[in-house]
């Protein structure tokens, strides 16, 4: 799992019919002071309703997002599973 930040949506008419219905965003890897990291974004299956701006937790593992699918049949591995709501560092 990862924090992420959505950076865009994903609009695509023709698709897999496993995901007709789900909604598609872009995800940038963040780290706990809200910075972006890394170089690419992430396209990411949204079961959880959230938007551009939000601030996510993000699965990336086939097994995980299949269990909560429900099923085997969609080729996803990557989904937002979380809107976070606050991250809280604590110092040493």
């Amino acid at each position: 799992m990862f924090l992420a930040k959505i950076v865009g949506n994903l609009v695509s008419t023709p698709k897999n019919k496993h995901l007709i219905g789900h909604k598609l965003l872009l995800v940038h890897a963040i780290n706990e002071k809200y910075e972006l990291v890394g170089k690419k974004d992430v396209i990411a299956l949204d079961l959880v309703d959230s938007g551009v701006g939000d601030i996510v937790i993000v699965v990336q593992e086939g097994d995980a997002v299949q269990q909560m699918l429900g099923h085997a049949e969609a080729p996803v591995n990557t989904m937002i599973i979380a809107v976070v709501d606050n991250i809280e560092v604590c110092e040493k």
